[in-house]
């Protein structure tokens, strides 16, 4: 399932990404400066809009996914250093990382309490985090079709759950100056916020 997922991915979010995904990117990892953590990194999708970091490390716990980023990582405008890990398990030190980037990824990672406690353990003080996800809707009809939706949509999509509700999970987290964005009945945010700095 793994191969096949990550063989499919990118023609099967291509609508998405040429009417809304590709500006949502550029208004995050475009905004990525200094030294770049990016987790969940797919198949690169990220790479191309990364144009004022010094370095990108990008996480992907999937080795087909890290396999079909490769090209797209070597043509990237900065360095970009493919790692295996999960979120949840950063294998990096302590106040590593200038800015945090994750797309599309809160949604699969199994525990999100524990990724974002690994956000601020390598990220510097004051790092900025920019973060494009899918979340639970605040729209009764739109919310309950993601509760009916999210077994099946977790088992055939790679373990992503429609109905998370990251932005809220963020808040409480204890990142700082957290401002959200939301859009189409607050199916999809925007978000960034930055680590505190003591």
């Amino acid at each position: 399932m793994s191969h096949l997922f990550a063989r499919c991915y990118d023609a099967f979010m291509f609508p998405l990404e040429r009417s809304t995904f590709q500006a949502k990117r550029q208004e995050t990892a475009g905004k990525a400066t200094g030294h770049v953590l990016e987790l969940g990194s797919g198949t690169g999708a990220n790479f191309p809009f990364y144009k004022h970091a010094d370095s990108v490390t990008a996480v992907e716990p999937d080795p087909a996914m890290r396999e079909r980023s490769t090209k797209k990582g070597q043509r990237a405008a900065s360095p970009v250093i493919l790692a295996d890990a999960r979120a949840e398990e950063l294998p990096f030190h302590n106040n590593s990382f200038d800015t945090v980037i994750a797309t599309l990824v809160f949604c699969s990672i199994d525990d999100p309490h524990q990724a974002f406690q690994e956000i601020q353990r390598v990220a510097k003080p004051g790092a900025r985090v920019y973060f494009f996800e899918h979340v639970r809707s605040h729209h009764p009809l739109i919310e309950g079709l993601q509760d009916a939706l999210t077994p099946a949509w977790k088992r055939v999509f790679d373990g992503c759950r429609l109905n998370r509700p990251t932005d809220h999970l963020l808040k409480a987290a204890g990142f700082q100056n957290v401002q959200i964005d939301e859009a189409f009945e607050h199916v999809f945010v925007t978000i960034e916020g930055q680590i505190p700095e003591s």
